[in-house]
Formats: C-alpha cells, sequence, structure tokens
C-alpha cells in the first residue's frame, strides 16, 4: 500500500509539474511601439498592448489611440479639449497590417510578467473596454494612447514595478523640445502647433511626463524592473522588430514658412524704403498684414479662452498677432483716421518688442521662422506711426 500511496503519489507531481509550464504560458503580453507617421495626427508614432493566448491562437491589439473623425463638430472639440478617444479591440494581423501599408516600422517588447499579473493585465483591459468605461477625455500630453498603456501596466504592478529613471540619459528636455523631435521637419504642422500652445510647454518636462511620446515609454518599459515576486528580473524579456523599414530622410519641403517669411520681410523693407523715397505708405499691404495677423489672433483669443487644454493659456504668441490688429486693418481703409489709430500703432510696436524680450528672457519660445514677421511689425508699425498722419487726416 506504501509503494502504491508511493507510485500514485509522485504520477499526481510529475502530471502537475508537467502543466504547470503551460498554465504558465497560457498568455504572452507585449507593448508594441510604432513609427511616426507622415499625417499630424500619425507623427507622434503610436502605443498597442498585443495579448496572445497561446492555447488558442487569438492574437489581439488593445488600442487606447481610437477616435472618429466623422464625429460631430471634430475640430472644434479637438481644439477645445472636450474630444473623446476610445479603447478598441482588433486583430494583430489587422493592426499590422496598417502600419505595412504606410511603411511604419513597429517593435514589441514582450514583458515578464508571471501568470497571475497577465491574468491581472488581462482583467484590467477588458473592464477598460466595457461600454461605459471605453471612452476618455484625450490630453495629447497627459492622457493618450501612450500614457494610457503605461498605466495599465502600473495599476496591475503597483510597486512591484520600478522605473529607473535615474538610468536615463540625463538631458533635460521641454515639452516644446520633445515635440520639436516629432515634427521639425514638418514646417507648417511645428509652426501651428508652437501658435497654438503656450508658454506652459517651455517648463522642462519629467522622466514620467516625457512618456506622452511613445517612444519614450519604449525606453521607459526597457529600463523597468519587476521586484517582490521572486527574483528582481527586467520587465521586458524580449525585443524584436515586427516591421522594420528605413526612416525617410528628413526635409523641409520646396514650401516652408522659413524663407517664405523672409520673402515676406524682404518685400516689406523694399516698400518701406521706396515708400520713405516717393512719400507713399502703400497702406493696401499693411492692411493685408494686420488683417492675417488680427485672424490668428482671435483663433489664439479663442483656444485661450474656450480650449480645456492647459497648454493653450498663456500664449505669449498673442503680442504679436493681437485680434485688436483686425480692427486696425479696417481703419487703415479709411480715408481719414481716428488718433487713437496713432495710439494703436505705438502699443502694437511696444507688443511687438515685448514679444521679442519675451522670448529673449526664456518666457516662450516662439517658433524660429517668426523672426523676419517680428522686424516686419516692428518695421511698419514704426513707419506708419510717424508717417501716417502725413499722408492722412487724423481727426
Amino acid at each position: 500500500m506504501i509503494l502504491k500511496k508511493t507510485v500514485v503519489s509522485l504520477f499526481f507531481l510529475l502530471t502537475v509539474s508537467g502543466l504547470c509550464p503551460v498554465i504558465a504560458d497560457q498568455y504572452q503580453i507585449s507593448l508594441l511601439t510604432c513609427d511616426p507617421g507622415e499625417e499630424i495626427y500619425s507623427s507622434f508614432g503610436h502605443s498597442g498592448i498585443r495579448v496572445i493566448d497561446l492555447t488558442t491562437g487569438r492574437d489581439m491589439v488593445f488600442n487606447y489611440g481610437t477616435f472618429d473623425f466623422g464625429a460631430p463638430n471634430f475640430v472644434l472639440n479637438f481644439a477645445g479639449g472636450r474630444l473623446d478617444y476610445y479603447l478598441s479591440v482588433s486583430t494583430f494581423d489587422r493592426f499590422i497590417a496598417e502600419y505595412d501599408y504606410f511603411n511604419r516600422s513597429v517593435r514589441e517588447q514582450i514583458l515578464d510578467l508571471n501568470e497571475q499579473q497577465k491574468l491581472d493585465l488581462i482583467r484590467f483591459l477588458e473592464t477598460n473596454y466595457l461600454p461605459e468605461n471605453r471612452a476618455y477625455r484625450y490630453d495629447f500630453f497627459f492622457d493618450n494612447c501612450a500614457t494610457r498603456v503605461r498605466d495599465a501596466i502600473s495599476a496591475v504592478l503597483g510597486d512591484q514595478l520600478v522605473w529607473h529613471d535615474e538610468e536615463q540619459e540625463a538631458v533635460d528636455k521641454s515639452f516644446r523640445e520633445l515635440i520639436d523631435e516629432m515634427v521639425y521637419y514638418m514646417t507648417w504642422s511645428d509652426l501651428g502647433i508652437d501658435l497654438a500652445l503656450g508658454s506652459r510647454l517651455d517648463r522642462d518636462a519629467t522622466p514620467l511626463e516625457e512618456q506622452f511620446l511613445p517612444k519614450y515609454v519604449e525606453g521607459a518599459f526597457s529600463r523597468a524592473e519587476i521586484q517582490g515576486d521572486g527574483p528582481s528580473r527586467p520587465l521586458v524579456k524580449e525585443s524584436r522588430a515586427i516591421l522594420d523599414f528605413e526612416k525617410p530622410e528628413g526635409s523641409f519641403g520646396a514650401v516652408n514658412p522659413y524663407w517664405i517669411f523672409w520673402v515676406v520681410a524682404i518685400i516689406f523693407t523694399v516698400l518701406t524704403f521706396v515708400g520713405f523715397k516717393k512719400k507713399k505708405l502703400y497702406i493696401g499691404f499693411d492692411v493685408s498684414l494686420f488683417g492675417i495677423l488680427g485672424v490668428i489672433g482671435l483663433v489664439m483669443a479663442w483656444l485661450w479662452v474656450y480650449s480645456l487644454i492647459p497648454s493653450t493659456k498663456w500664449n505669449w504668441n498673442i503680442l504679436w498677432a493681437f485680434p485688436g490688429h483686425l480692427v486696425l486693418a479696417l481703419a487703415l481703409l479709411k480715408k481719414t483716421v481716428k488718433p487713437w489709430v496713432l495710439h494703436y500703432l505705438l502699443f502694437a510696436l511696444i507688443m511687438a518688442d515685448a514679444a521679442v524680450v519675451f522670448w529673449i528672457l526664456g518666457w516662450q519660445s516662439f517658433h524660429p521662422s517668426l523672426v523676419p514677421l517680428l522686424l516686419v511689425i516692428i518695421l511698419r508699425t514704426n513707419y506708419l506711426y510717424y508717417n501716417l498722419g502725413k499722408f492722412k487726416k487724423v481727426k
């Protein structure tokens, strides 16, 4: 009987030990990091969580970066910080086909989670995917497809997850510099972002805050370590490239704001010189200039007041692109000018000078292409202030 019990016990232990690897390897979970695309909405890259059921072959990707272009008032809601993104789930084949089509590289980091951690993460994602939970209020810097992935792992592992941010390269970067890394060669998009977002972008981002960009989440995962459930081990046990395309060389393109704005500056400089010699104002050019600046100022003022995005506040671009410039443009069209116009020209000159001072002191970094425009504003407001009364009646 003793021998029989011993044999049965040994058989049971061997059977259980043989099943354990199967149970432990039921799921494989990994972080997918996708390279940027050519469109502005894809220019910062993307993150997703891949879950493979090794027993059934079911291969799914949880994607927090889904939005609906056809949603009512899409542009206004996006600019106003009122756009909802949501978690979607697709097959891996369908997910990867898009990146293959657009020649965007995709890298995978397989996570070294134990079975319970895998189940907890899957449960977390499935709960997030419930209809009442899947939508969230998108915030480009603090709540997006990359930060959601990072936060999901953090929520499941808790104190067992150690990021080791101290190992990161010690280079302080502002939010604006981090954005410039991704859109530097997309000059018009880069300009638009710098015009729309204010001085809050110019503070240094912490290692955690840098992870609004997928490539920084990828770097954080590669440094992270799991502790407290046995021997410490890296969070990532294996990294590989799923799609690997050669990155195109960056180029400003033939039509970019850098040379266009310098051409504008040269034209206004020549007009001012010729006008001084011939005693003419060429006021039509000023009407166009200040009209455009006024419209830009209205957009920035709308974002400052109406948008829920904190980064659109305290935008000192409004010093040179002021909404009141639109009123100035209309006033310049009249045969006679009111005295306030001369006062306003002095006010506009001072504000443009203040913008330069803010830039030099580092209170806000303006887009480099704006240098010639600032010079034009200073030149023309100064010229009109001293010469407008010579060519038009002031009353």
